[in-house]
């Protein structure tokens, strides 16, 4: 039993020439990119949407954060007050508290800065490359002219 159909090659598929046909291929290619670009663009926009959403989220949880460390500060001042404390005194010792953890964060972070330094390998890796492309193709070694 043969195994191709009957109307083998297609009906009327003689008849069109490779141009028409290079043609025809051309404007389905075209079709299909431009899907997959509308494809792209809906699936961007929910992602985005969702990055927005959870951008805002994080904003808010942030500024109740915010919000809590005060109203706790206040309460640690005023459990300072109910322990004995002059209520200057205390929101006083809050606040030094609150500058101390500054210090020491603004030199921890001062400390981590100063040990970035340039990027050496890529500036090596970048000269090789400039002193290669400036050297003759012939394969001899590259001089140093830099």
């Amino acid at each position: 039993m043969s195994t191709t159909p009957a109307n083998f090659p297609p009906t009327g598929a003689s008849d069109e020439t490779l141009g028409a046909l290079l043609a025809t291929a051309t404007r389905d290619l075209s079709s299909l990119v431009r899907s997959e670009i509308e494809l792209a663009k809906a699936e961007v926009k929910v992602d985005v949407k969702n990055g927005v959403m959870g951008g805002a989220m994080f904003g808010a949880a942030g500024f109740l954060g915010v919000l809590a460390i005060i109203l706790l500060s206040i309460a640690a001042a005023y459990g300072l007050v109910a322990a004995g404390l002059h209520p200057g005194w205390a929101f006083l010792l809050v606040a030094v508290v609150y500058l101390v953890v500054a210090g020491i964060l603004a030199f921890v972070g001062k400390t981590a800065v100063s040990k970035v330094g340039p990027p050496e390998r890529t500036i090596r890796t970048s000269k090789e490359t400039a002193a290669f492309l400036r050297s003759p193709r012939t394969g001899d070694a590259p001089t140093n002219t830099v």
